[in-house]
């Protein structure tokens, strides 16, 4: 069984599969934003917009992938017990290592979103 990690890993199986959904719920809002945009002939400036649901989506894939919470390292907490079953990181390097950890993880996912969405406005539509 899949343990606390400081800066390594702060969810289980559950958690993981909770982001694995928020990933894919981004991913369906960025297709179907897309979808809406070539269809609607949008211009490039509106294509920024398509930013936000990248971002959810990169957000959840890159922490599913890391076995790591973003929002837990900030908040110096855990989990691999039940959803909602939250522990607490008892010292203050853990929490400097969870914190950096998910700093780590926020830029790595919002850039992977603004390259994403400098590909989507870039495209000839």
């Amino acid at each position: 069984m899949p343990e606390y990690i400081p800066g390594t890993c702060n969810i289980g199986s559950g958690e993981i599969r909770r982001r694995q959904i928020v990933a894919l719920i981004g991913t369906a809002l960025s297709v179907l934003s897309s979808i809406g945009m070539i269809s609607s002939n949008a211009p490039r400036g509106a294509r920024i917009g398509i930013f936000i649901p990248l971002a959810i989506a990169s957000i959840g894939w890159v922490q599913s992938r890391k076995k790591f919470c973003l929002a837990y390292g900030f908040m110096g907490t855990f989990n691999f017990g039940k959803l909602g079953n939250i522990s607490r990181v008892a010292d203050s390097a853990s929490k400097a290592a969870d914190r950096k950890t998910a700093l780590m993880i926020l830029a790595q996912s919002l850039t992977i979103a603004a390259i994403l969405t400098l590909a989507v406005v870039a495209l000839p539509l």
